[in-house]
């Protein structure tokens, strides 16, 4: 199927390398986002060898790597701040950085140009108000009191997806782990050319982003999912360092300023059921919302948007389509959401401890794997 009309709802990470991968099959995309000022937090996102190869088949690959910084390895340290390994990561292009780091904000850029130059048309500050889906086609009542009528409606509005709630009100719903994420931005080191990873019951990662910057993200227990002022968050994040190895106190030091701080409680999500109804699709963390641990949860997104670009081209029905790209990503997202989880579950003794040495060597291993 060519030429059909599409709507994404979200403009994150997936719903833009989706309109990118539509666009690309010679479909006519709109992408709303209900978030006028179309912000991004100012920290940094690891991509993974599967997420440049993928920004390959995407056809944005030179744009996405002058953006971001490249490594090819993860070291991974235990709590005394002793190097006990070091994983090196197959490049999965010829001649590129197995992985990257690069900023949330240049990210968007990338992705949102990119989108915008093969035609997408991107409207901010609006949200679905109402879904008809009569079979032929879906009439879409908007927040700002226009409409339209779509062929196909993707949902790639994030772990608390509307679209999900729309179209699957059984599905299950996001579910706190008991762990949060920090993030914060510091100088990059002379030297740093590896994502590095600190393992204890405060798991660190330090992950370069640029020639000048890396990034910080640790995971804290959290059982009680606490909330925390913006005041004083900064002394907050310093405190929850104090018992890591010493170089990641020796950073801590540098955490001083509150709205540079990135606090998020970690919530998983896997929808066992089906991933459509009708003509309308979920995508990304609206299905398949992992923990950071493999850092892969926007990795899965990036890929989902590919295949169902691929699987809308090789049928010639919706429904066959929908059915052949849920059935293409199922185990590979329920391998990533489930593994992530497990190492979450053993910080935090609530299952046996995961060597991450091993798990992120797997993991390597399978997203290597054709999508």
């Amino acid at each position: 199927m060519n030429g059909l009309s599409v709507l994404v709802v979200g403009a994150g990470i997936g719903g833009l390398t989706a309109a990118i991968a539509l666009c690309r099959k010679g479909h006519h995309v709109t992408v709303i986002e209900k978030d006028p000022q179309w912000s991004v937090y100012g920290v940094g996102i690891i991509q993974q060898a599967n997420v440049v190869r993928a920004m390959d088949q995407l056809g944005v690959l030179d744009a996405f790597l002058d953006a971001a910084s490249g490594f090819d390895a993860v070291e991974i340290f235990i709590p005394d701040g002793t190097r006990v390994a070091r994983v090196p990561a197959p490049s999965l292009v010829e001649g590129k950085p197995a992985n990257v780091g690069i900023s949330r904000r240049a990210l968007q850029r990338v992705l949102g140009d990119s989108a915008k130059a093969l035609g997408a048309e991107i409207r901010l500050g609006v949200t679905v108000e109402t879904l008809d889906d009569d079979g032929a086609g879906v009439s879409v009542g908007f927040s700002d009191g226009s409409d339209g009528r779509f062929d196909l409606v993707v949902g790639a509005d994030g772990v608390y997806s509307q679209i999900r709630r729309m179209i699957l009100p059984d599905a299950p719903r996001p579910e706190f782990t008991g762990q949060s994420v920090w993030r914060y931005n510091f100088p990059r080191p002379e030297g740093m050319d590896a994502l590095q990873v600190y393992n204890g019951p405060i798991g660190v990662g330090l992950v370069p982003i640029s020639d000048a910057l890396m990034y910080m993200f640790a995971t804290t227990p959290e059982p009680d999912n606490p909330f925390y002022e913006k005041q004083g968050i900064a002394a907050t994040m310093r405190a929850k360092l104090a018992n890591t190895a010493p170089p990641i106190r020796a950073l801590a030091e540098q955490i001083t300023d509150d709205d540079a701080v990135v606090y998020r409680p970690l919530e998983g999500l896997m929808v066992y059921g089906d991933w459509h109804k009708g003509r309308v699709v979920l995508l990304g963390d609206a299905v398949h919302a992992t923990t950071p641990h493999l850092g892969q949860g926007a990795g899965m997104a990036v890929e989902d948007s590919i295949v169902l670009a691929d699987e809308l081209s090789a049928h010639g029905g919706i429904e066959e389509a929908l059915t052949a790209y849920r059935a293409r990503r199922f185990e590979r997202c329920r391998y990533i959401v489930e593994s992530s989880l497990a190492i979450c579950h053993g910080q935090l003794g609530k299952g046996p401890a995961v060597d991450n040495h091993k798990a992120t060597a797997a993991m390597f291993a399978v997203v290597a794997e054709p999508i």
